[in-house]
């Protein structure tokens, strides 16, 4: 009995005692209801089922219950025919003398007549074991509950961080702990099999509890950590927290990519960076990589470029729904963001059906005047949705540029409005940037295989056909572009907006 409770619980008790009794055993409700059963799964649905020479379990054992009850006895015995019904109420919170005891949960025992020699005995002595294993369980599930409000708490406010609304991010956290550092590093771990839980453990340990953890929504082995940029129980030569470096050496395959040091609001730029890296880290033996230096684009592309971003979206964040259950511009504007980041997985963000993120995505489509399945036109509303995130650009204008307006009209879509944008210096060199660890030693065929896999709309199988290779062929050499870049680019959230943005920059050079 010790071990089962130990090991089998509840299930593993009733089980054991249906084989003894040569019959069947479970758990009913004072009102004939059976809670469990000897012959029910323990993962499976609640049955009563029985070995077959056992006649109609639920009727016996509601019928024992309720003479049980009727008689205010502490303990029943039933014979019908072949068979004896065996009741005891499980010993709990209710008092064994209290004018409610039927309230009690009983376990049951069907088996053959004549009752096996200290059966009764038996089954008086497996009752503690049998409802301590029941208590135990049902703390488990409320612990489960918990976590599982937790982790839905802490993952509301990552996507609050995500689309900018940092105030109530902050107002959400407030009931977590710990507090959201500022500035931080986004972290991203890759934890090898089912063993999520068992990382954030380690993660949490390491870290001495400064940093949310978040179970990722989109990507089931993933765990995000929103870490403090600097100090920290461990730290490395520059005085940044060694808790990503801890992680990758403590767990056996498990995979870690790091952000710069960003601002709390600019978490959604860390989680990508954080996600690039983690590309490149899977091809490398430490497993551990941080970021490189890198500007966004959205910081480069100046007061033409926030002017060209805020025509753009003005028609998407002036709409006014016609039905009060209708998505408003807020809602819309945070879908978009989190479909060009995830692309289908972007249902798993936001908790919602496919269909809800295709009607939003034709209504997106239709207010902007984009066609969305174009590269091009994903990459223009892309980049003026970080634009809009990003509170004050860090770059000098562009006297020449400065009336530089986007009429919000499409001519061969979105790339046509952008243009003057991606011509200004600080653009040019942030593309030359990009764009450089193919130049050397990789020469055009790197260059070939991007541009090729760009126009197909980031596409495997026209690639592979443009290219007339195999598409296992075409993905090993993006997956070699990924660890020259340094980007993720064959899983969102991925650098092809970025990558399309730099080549119709060069472009711009080019042809001017």
């Amino acid at each position: 009995m010790q071990r089962l409770a130990r090991n089998g619980g509840t299930a593993g008790l009733l089980r054991w005692l249906a084989g003894r009794a040569d019959g069947w055993a479970g758990i009913a409700r004072s009102d004939g209801t059976v809670l469990s059963a000897s012959g029910a799964a323990p993962s499976g649905p609640l049955t009563a089922s029985a070995p077959a020479d056992v006649p109609d379990v639920p009727r016996l054992v509601a019928e024992g219950v309720r003479a049980l009850t009727e008689r205010g006895a502490l303990a029943y015995s039933h014979d019908t025919g072949a068979h004896t019904v065996l009741l005891f109420p499980l010993p709990g919170p209710h008092d064994p003398h209290a004018e409610d005891r039927g309230a009690a949960p009983l376990l049951a025992v069907v088996t053959p007549r004549p009752v096996a020699a200290g059966l009764a005995t038996l089954l008086a002595d497996v009752l503690m074991p049998l409802s301590l294993c029941r208590e135990a369980e049902a703390v488990e599930r409320k612990r489960r509950r918990v976590d599982l409000a937790e982790s839905r708490g802490r993952e509301a406010v990552l996507h609050l961080l995500m689309t900018g609304q940092l105030s109530i991010a902050q107002q959400v956290a407030g009931a977590l702990r710990p507090r959201l550092p500022d500035p931080v590093r986004v972290c991203v771990v890759e934890c090898p099999g089912d063993s999520r839980d068992e990382v954030a453990r380690v993660c949490a340990e390491a870290d001495g509890g400064r940093s949310w953890i978040v179970r990722c929504p989109v990507y089931a082995r993933h765990l995000i950590l929103v870490m403090p940029a600097e100090g920290g129980r461990e730290d490395g030569p520059d005085g940044v927290t060694a808790t990503d470096e801890a992680v990758a050496a403590l767990v056996d395959r498990c995979v870690v990519g790091v952000s710069e040091r960003v601002p709390l609001a600019d978490t959604a730029t860390g989680y990508r960076q954080a996600f690039h890296a983690l590309a490149v880290a899977r091809e490398v033996p430490g497993r551990h990589v941080r970021f490189g230096a890198a500007p966004e684009p959205a910081l480069v592309v100046g007061p033409a470029g926030r002017r060209w971003a805020e025509a753009l979206l003005t028609p998407l964040l002036t709409h006014v729904p016609r039905r009060a259950q209708d998505p408003g511009s807020q809602e819309l504007a945070a879908t978009a963001a989190s479909w060009l980041a995830f692309s289908s997985h972007a249902t798993d963000h936001l908790k919602v059906h496919r269909n809800t993120l295709a009607a939003r995505l034709k209504l997106i489509g239709g207010l902007l005047g984009l066609d969305l399945h174009r590269l091009a036109d994903q990459a223009a509303l892309d980049l003026a949705l970080r634009i809009r995130a990003t509170p004050a650009p860090v770059c000098t204008p562009d006297p020449g540029h400065a009336n530089v307006h986007a009429s919000g009209q499409r001519d061969g879509g979105a790339a046509h409005d952008l243009d003057e944008v991606l011509r200004r210096p600080a653009v040019q060199e942030w593309a030359a940037r990009q764009l450089a660890p193919i130049s050397e030693p990789w020469g055009g065929a790197a260059e070939e295989t991007l541009r090729t896999w760009l126009r197909c709309e980031g596409r495997l199988g026209p690639t592979a056909a443009e290219l007339g290779i195999s598409v296992p062929g075409a993905r090993k050499r993006l997956t070699r572009l990924e660890t020259v870049l340094q980007r993720s680019l064959l899983r969102p959230p991925s650098a092809r907006y970025d990558l399309w943005l730099a080549l119709r920059a060069r472009d711009m050079t080019s042809t001017s």
